[in-house]
Parts: structure tokens; C-alpha cells; sequence
């Protein structure tokens, strides 16, 4: 049974008022709140166990260099990657993505070849490929979307040509919530000799990520998300893709030898790991593995579904309420601007295409005015483009409020925002 007084206890920021009101944090796709035992963790750590790692003969070293490597390992059970050699600690999506495109680029694209994008990518799967492809003197590609807010999956038939290098795409919209195809994404892609790299950031904290069985050649995800801690993220890579390319960032740790006329470079996946990694956050990333795997992402994943079904169907009540992309079941196409209580039956498997996100808009109220004005309620929303301003421009509209659930959220929250809503849209 998933007892969510149980969960909610663990979470000690959950029980805080906001502006004399119980806090309800709606804000999980930005970053999660930490469960008490992973920053009890970090506290252990630092009190007892803090020596660099790698570095050190003596026993703190020793003891800290084995629960860094012990994380390490723990990332690789939790997304079924091959090797250990395989699991690249970052500071988080953003650099894990900024990291394969230097070195990827560096090793792979040359003047003329392509990099291909999906049309709902977060800034942070867009702006380093731009950044490459202009060092470069590639072209970027996009995979472009459906007015219902899903990939067209088909236009790779004709985007991948001879010359591309890799495709990237995000496996759960930040925005829309959309779970893509990613398989199949995958496997058009290998048909033709192409890598393929998928942003988990927002798949990791939600469902179970199986890396192999999806057969990705690179896959990054952020530790702050899967309530761990701010500052560590994973890059997952094949071992025969990452043995090409390049370092990163050049320093301690990713070198076997130096001299002032030649460095070689360590083994994987140190020849990607310069200067001294963040040991502490790894093992509270390890933790927070440990926390989210004891309650069964497979329980996390019906919670979530639930809880979004049930949040889809409370906000369609609310007059002038638009929700843009696949929601629970439902499907509101992106270009219509009324509620249409006609696409319940739109597609019946919706269900299994849409995470936990719900990004909306009522009538004409501003997405900032709503977000402030429930902020005031004691709700938590994020509003604006989400890092996401071309599937802003594709919606043709400056941006959303978001309501994003995690592991501890109820259905009593998602009546408290419905209400704040309803309240909200009466002042306008």
C-alpha cells in the first residue's frame, strides 16, 4: 500500500505555512523537495566522512572514495546501465547535455553535417547543440509536433540523412508532459547509424528507466529532481561512444600522466570526471535512490497518474480553462482556445503518453497574475515559458502556470488549487 501520511512525513518542509497558510508545492518539475534522510546524509558526511576522494591513503579518503563508488554503482542498478565505466557524475542535466555536445562534437560533427532536436526540447537540449553546431558549422534540425503535442516521429524518415550525427530529444516534456516515443525514436535512428541521446530529467523522478532495454546511447538526468541534492547529475553513455570522444574539462582526476609536452587520459569514466567531484551530493543522490526504489517507482508512477487524472478532470470544471497537450486521459488540442468537453474520448491511451504535468492558462489571465495571486494562497505554480520559448512560440502564446505532482502530493492539494483558481479567475 503506498501511505501517503507515511511519505508526507518524511518531507519536513510539507507541514511549513506560506503566508499563514499550509504550503502546497506544485513546483516538482522545477526541483523536489529533499525526504529527511537524504540530508541527513550530506550531514553525515560532512561530520564524519568529508576527505577527497581518489586522492588519499588515509582512511577518510579511503572510507569517502568508497561511498562515492558505492553511488556510482547504486546510478547503474537504478537505470540498468551495463558498467559502471558507463555512469558520468556532472552538476546536472544541463552540464551532462553541455558535456556530450563539446565532446561529441569535437570528435563527430564537421562543416555540413546535422544535429537533430525535437520541437518541445528544454533550452538546455537546444542552446549547446546551437553552440556546437556554430563552433562547427552544423545545421540543427527539428523534429516538429502534432497540434495535439506529440512528435512526429514519422518526419525522421526524411530529417536523417547522411549527414547527421546525432539526435536528442527529451523523453517527457517539461511542458506538456508528453512521454515520447523514445523506442522509436531510437530505432529509426540506429537503422540508419545514428546515436541518440535522451534528456531523463523529467522521466527519472517518475517511472522506471531502464537504459538498455531502451538501447539509448547517452542519457542524463539530475539528481535534484529524483529528490536528491542541487548540484550532482548523471551522464549515462555506451562505453564504445564515450572510449571516442574527448575530455571535457581538462585538470585532476581525468589524467593518467602529465608533463609539459604530452597528458594522457584516465579511463573511464574518470577521463570525464576533472577536479574534485561533489562526493557528498553523489551519496545523497545515492540515498535518494534508495528512498524513491524503497516506496517502488512502479507505486510512484500509479500514485502520480492518479493524482494527474484526477487534477485534469477537477480543473476542467473551471470556466475558460485551457490545458495545453495531453492531460490524463484527455486531449486538448494545442490550437483551441475553449475547454471541449468532447476530448475525453479524444485518445483512449493518453493515459500512458502523459506524466505528471499540467500546463494551463484561464482565459485571459496573465500566466504571472495567476501564479502571484496563488502564491499568495500558499500554492506553489511555476509560470512562464518554462525554458521552452520555441514550443511557447509553436503553442503561440508567451507562456503557462504549471502544476507539476511528485511522490507526496494529494488530492486534497489539487482541490486546494482548484479552489485558488476559482478564486483567482473571479478577481479578473
Amino acid at each position: 500500500m503506498y501511505d501517503i501520511q507515511r511519505v508526507r512525513d518524511d518531507f519536513p518542509i510539507l507541514s511549513r505555512q506560506v503566508y499563514n497558510r499550509p504550503l502546497v508545492y506544485l513546483d516538482n518539475g522545477a526541483t523536489t523537495q529533499k525526504p529527511r534522510c537524504v540530508v541527513e546524509a550530506m550531514v553525515d558526511e560532512y561530520y564524519n566522512v568529508n576527505a577527497n576522494v581518489h586522492r588519499g591513503v588515509h582512511f577518510l579518503s579511503q572510507q569517502a572514495t568508497d561511498l562515492h563508488e558505492a553511488s556510482r554503482e547504486k546510478v547503474r542498478t537504478f537505470i540498468n546501465a551495463r558498467s559502471v565505466n558507463e555512469i558520468i557524475f556532472t552538476r546536472g542535466t544541463t552540464e551532462s547535455i553541455n558535456l556530450l555536445a563539446f565532446s561529441f562534437g569535437e570528435a563527430m560533427v564537421k562543416e555540413g553535417d546535422e544535429v537533430i532536436v525535437s520541437a518541445m526540447e528544454h533550452h538546455s537540449n537546444i542552446v549547446p547543440w546551437q553552440m556546437m553546431c556554430q563552433r562547427r558549422g552544423a545545421q540543427l534540425k527539428v523534429i516538429p509536433m502534432t497540434d495535439e503535442g506529440t512528435l512526429r516521429v514519422d518526419a525522421l524518415d526524411e530529417l536523417i540523412t547522411d549527414r547527421t550525427r546525432i539526435v536528442c530529444c527529451t523523453h517527457v516534456s517539461n511542458v506538456l508532459g508528453t512521454v515520447n516515443p523514445v523506442k522509436d525514436i531510437i530505432a529509426k535512428a540506429h537503422a540508419c547509424g545514428v546515436p541518440v541521446l535522451i534528456d531523463g530529467a523529467q522521466s527519472t523522478p517518475h517511472f522506471a528507466v531502464d537504459v538498455q532495454n531502451l538501447d539509448c546511447d547517452f542519457f542524463a538526468f539530475s539528481g535534484h529532481k529524483v529528490y536528491g541534492p542541487t548540484g550532482i547529475g548523471v551522464l549515462y553513455g555506451k562505453e564504445q561512444w564515450l572510449d571516442k570522444l574527448p575530455p571535457y574539462q581538462g585538470g585532476g582526476e581525468m589524467i593518467k600522466n602529465v608533463s609539459f609536452e604530452r597528458t594522457t587520459f584516465n579511463v573511464l569514466p574518470y577521463k570525464f570526471e576533472a577536479g574534485t567531484p561533489d562526493y557528498v551530493a553523489s551519496h545523497a543522490l545515492a540515498t535518494a535512490i534508495d528512498y524513491v526504489s524503497s516506496l517502488g517507482m512502479d507505486n510512484i508512477y500509479r500514485h502520480e497518474q492518479e493524482l494527474t487524472s484526477y487534477a485534469v478532470s477537477r480543473m476542467r470544471e473551471i470556466d475558460g480553462m485551457r490545458i495545453f497537450g495531453h492531460c490524463g486521459g484527455t486531449v486538448q488540442p494545442l490550437n483551441d482556445a475553449s475547454p471541449d468537453s468532447s476530448a475525453t474520448a479524444a485518445v483512449a491511451t493518453a493515459a500512458a503518453t502523459h506524466d505528471a504535468v499540467i500546463s494551463f492558462l484561464v482565459g485571459d489571465i496573465h500566466h504571472l497574475d495567476m501564479g502571484t495571486l496563488l502564491d499568495r494562497l500558499g500554492i506553489a505554480v511555476r509560470t512562464g515559458h518554462h525554458c521552452a520559448e520555441p514550443l511557447m512560440r509553436r503553442l503561440g502564446i508567451e507562456g503557462t502556470v504549471r502544476a507539476s505532482f511528485g511522490l507526496y502530493n494529494t488530492k486534497e492539494e489539487v482541490d486546494i488549487l482548484v479552489e485558488g483558481i476559482k478564486r483567482v479567475s473571479k478577481m479578473f
